[in-house]
């Protein structure tokens, strides 16, 4: 099969070419300061997949999903919530921590984060959380969502052994890189990606300081709307 390629689309939103030809999203926030304006409007969406309810996470689901009759893949709050958006409610596409979701191939187990998860009313929706995407040709990645650095990281890696690992580094509203530098060391994964930097002034840790923390770490660190393989 083919690589996988990863495509940061800005903060925390990501773009995955699967080996099998899918088109997954992560986190489509595509209206974001750094999402290149050739990005916002997808040509197409097979598969969104989000960590939380945030709206920097959440971005522009509803639409896309509607736009291309896309399968949503949330906890089962939020995914109830969005059915309430006009969504097609699916509790096979609304598992919760420690359930897995295999859909053409690709297979989503949820897993903890540190974090919260709300509407901009105020409204719960469910627990934040991160995922393990494990992909046609058995490439691993582990999206860590918002989260700070937590002792369970271990059996994450040790259960799951990702090939890399997402992470935020920004800071602030999630873990810096000296805490990412920690989640790598529990994860044991060698590579890393960071995202949820950059965004805005307050989100002020870096991909260098990552690298200085993290020196047996490969990070990956493309610009907006650059794609890497995996």
């Amino acid at each position: 099969m083919a690589d996988v390629d990863l495509t940061w689309l800005g903060h925390a939103a990501f773009r995955i070419d699967t080996p099998g030809g899918k088109r997954l999203y992560l986190d489509p926030w595509l209206s974001n300061p750094r999402c290149p304006e050739a990005e916002r409007q997808p040509e197409r969406v097979d598969l969104i997949v989000l960590t939380h309810g945030h709206g920097d996470h959440l971005g522009e689901t509803v639409e896309l999903a509607q736009q291309f009759s896309a399968p949503v893949v949330a906890i089962i709050e939020l995914r109830g919530w969005l059915a309430a958006q006009g969504l097609e409610e699916r509790m096979d596409h609304a598992p919760n921590k420690g359930g897995s979701v295999e859909i053409d191939g690709i297979r989503l187990t949820m897993t903890d984060a540190k974090h919260s998860s709300s509407a901009e009313d105020g409204t719960y929706l469910g627990e934040p959380a991160g995922w393990v995407v494990e992909l046609e040709n058995g490439t691993t990645i582990y999206v860590a969502g918002d989260t700070s650095a937590f002792g369970d990281m271990q059996l994450i890696g040790r259960v799951h052994e990702p090939d890399v690992a997402i992470l935020p580094i920004g800071g602030h509203f999630t873990m810096d890189p000296e805490g990412a530098a920690l989640a790598l060391e529990l994860l044991g994964t060698t590579r890393c990606v960071p995202c949820h930097y950059g965004t805005f002034p307050l989100l002020r840790g870096t991909p260098d300081e990552l690298r200085r923390l993290a020196p047996g770490v490969e990070v990956l660190a493309p610009e907006p709307g650059e794609t890497i393989t995996i």
